[in-house]
């Protein structure tokens, strides 16, 4: 067991409570913290599904290298109040970045409410960035992540840049939705909606002991539904749809997820993979038969369904995460950028510049792949795939 313990990382006050902080380096110390970890993520408001617990454990169960894992911990008179799950990078510039890769939409740290201010500043205080290279890079983060605290509390080098664009509705019942959108397209909307709800599509909510299976049909359909504009590469491994059906099992037995399966004249014909939490449900991923395409509106069912679990929930929002694909343009949804924070030690103004340039040099190639060449990035996932 690897663990490090340094108390007081900042003065202490005469009267406040004792703080300590703690990093974990061992390969199974998500999974020995799972209990303490969920029970902060409850008192943390802006905690994602991708915090949660099982998805942190089950992503490095089947992503992470041996020892490539550091756990910041922040306890307060013994109490976890503060936590975060990096991943060691290796190369000549090294570094920390956050868990999950391109495979999350969020990526954050976990703060108590109560407390988040002095739990910040402590996390900043413990994390390990000592050398001019060593760089925490944390992709995707919301505007209102309770990592921007810990951001606003770092005293070394800090860059702050434009990430993916998120996309969210009201979680409304259909009918208020449907008053977005000019009246031809609600009128077309409400054609479609019709047509759905006479064609007898029964929609069922997964049990929890059926989730792998449902999800393992979720992706079979996924592939066939994409299979001519090309499939993501990481969605056609095997570790993938392990980490997907661990991840999610457990947070549908939480209350975190819900897998809705469609029927239509005796046959599962589309899978629906929704992540909750407080803030926000979020349409993670769903696979629908090709020749659903042809009878119904496929857009239509699925947000049907979500809307209702997510106003049952009692989630104000519902997230159509990263993409602007046009099936979700339709139904005029507001927008927000996610950002990517940079954090490096102090004086490190060279290694600053060269991070820096790097990463507008990323997301300028990404922005001219996808906006100019959308047929090579087709090409190109195409080759990776064959």
């Amino acid at each position: 067991m690897s663990t490090e313990t340094r108390r007081g990382g900042l003065p202490a006050q005469a009267t406040a409570p004792a703080w300590t902080t703690e990093l974990r380096c061992e390969d199974d110390a998500l999974d020995a913290l799972a209990e303490e970890w969920d029970d902060l993520a409850a008192r943390c408001r802006t905690a994602t599904f991708f915090q949660a617990a099982d998805w942190q454990r089950s992503w490095w169960r089947h992503y992470g290298r041996p020892g490539g894992l550091l756990v910041v911990l922040v306890r307060r008179d013994g109490r976890l109040v503060g936590a975060g799950a990096f991943v060691r990078r290796g190369g000549p510039l090294g570094g920390l970045t956050g868990l999950g890769g391109g495979l999350v939409d969020y990526t954050d740290v976990l703060l108590d409410d109560e407390c988040a201010d002095r739990a910040a500043a402590e996390f900043a205080a413990a994390l390990p960035l000592t050398r001019p290279w060593h760089w925490l890079e944390l992709r995707e983060v919301h505007p209102e992540a309770a990592v921007h605290r810990v951001y606003g509390h770092w005293r070394g080098s800090r860059r702050r840049y434009q990430d993916s664009l998120c996309q969210y509705l009201p979680a409304v019942p259909m009918d208020r939705l449907l008053k977005r959108v000019p009246g031809k397209t609600a009128q077309r909307s409400r054609v479609k909606l019709r047509k759905i709800a006479e064609a007898g599509v029964e929609v069922r909510s997964t049990p929890v002991a059926e989730v792998p299976q449902a999800l393992d049909a979720m992706l079979r359909l996924h592939f066939l539904q994409w299979q001519a504009r090309g499939v993501t590469p990481e969605h056609r491994t095997e570790r993938f749809a392990r980490h997907l059906a661990e991840s999610s099992t457990g947070l549908v037995a939480a209350g975190r997820a819900a897998v809705h399966q469609f029927h239509l004249d005796g046959q599962l014909v589309a899978v629906n993979l929704l992540l909750l939490c407080p803030s926000f449900g979020g349409l993670y991923m769903y696979g629908a038969h090709p020749v659903l395409r042809e009878r119904l509106d496929i857009a239509g069912l699925l947000f049907s369904a979500a809307l209702d679990e997510t106003v049952g929930a009692g989630v104000p929002l519902l997230g159509l995460l990263r993409g602007q694909e046009p099936y979700k343009q339709r139904w005029r949804p507001d927008q927000l950028a996610n950002q990517r924070l940079l954090l490096g030690p102090a004086g490190a103004a060279p290694a600053a510049a060269v991070r820096a340039g790097a990463v507008r040099a990323r997301q300028a190639a990404a922005h001219q792949l996808r906006t100019r060449f959308p047929r090579l990035k087709e090409a190109l996932l195409a080759r990776r795939r064959s």
